[in-house]
């Protein structure tokens, strides 16, 4: 994973503010809960690598959840990230494994970025030049708001981590690819584009990259 795009993500990549989460939240699958023998194997540096593979692999299949976990779950993943030194030292971890866990990191790293390009002014600015020549692009029909405003990017985001969490990933990585190069040619064909819309096109062009490497090769 680039190192810029995971630095410059909001700090608490659990903690999005979902603009359309009104809807009701999905029931939590039961025994969500991460294997507490590994997370305190993890934290004490004497886990085994199989083991810090598979209990990765149990991170990324809960995170999607972290809306509705149950306690248990909360109280074993704190201090794995506690541990890790923070939320984008979590996504670092996870994008060390490959598999599930890179894949899981890198669209998370995505989904902190839409959520902080929901309030760019300048960047809504581009989205909206980019809809009045195209309002539905292919790919993102019905994921869309109909007006391009503060939530239409993370709405974006809310249907991504909705597919992940309802084990969809091969939906949850066509959507984050078709968003994320759907916003870097935004960037390119905005109309005099400040430095964050510029910026932003760089990182998606990254986003979609890293992405697109870790998805599963059919």
């Amino acid at each position: 994973m680039h190192d810029k795009p995971l630095l410059k993500s909001v700090g608490d990549l659990l903690h999005r503010r979902h603009g359309v989460s009104t809807r009701a939240a999905r029931a939590t699958p039961d025994g969500f809960v991460l294997d507490n023998t590994k997370v305190a194997a993890f934290t004490a540096g004497t886990i085994s690598a199989e083991d810090e593979a598979a209990l990765a692999d149990e991170v990324a299949r809960l995170i999607p959840h972290h809306w509705d976990l149950p306690t248990k779950s909360v109280e074993a993943l704190t201090p794995l990230v506690d541990h890790l030194g923070g939320q984008p030292q979590l996504m670092a971890w996870l994008d060390r494994q490959p598999g599930l866990p890179r894949l899981t990191a890198r669209i998370y790293v995505l989904l902190g970025h839409l959520d902080q390009y929901s309030e760019d002014h300048a960047v809504l600015d581009a989205v909206r030049h980019a809809r009045s020549q195209n309002p539905y692009p292919a790919g993102l029909r019905g994921y869309l708001t109909p007006e391009t405003n503060a939530e239409t990017l993370g709405g974006l985001a809310f249907r991504i981590e909705e597919l992940l969490g309802d084990n969809r990933q091969e939906d949850a990585t066509a959507l984050a690819l078709t968003t994320a190069d759907w916003l870097r040619r935004a960037a390119q064909d905005a109309e005099n584009p400040d430095s964050d819309v510029r910026e932003m096109g760089e990182l998606m062009g990254h986003m979609h990259k890293d992405i697109s490497e870790a998805a599963p090769r059919s």
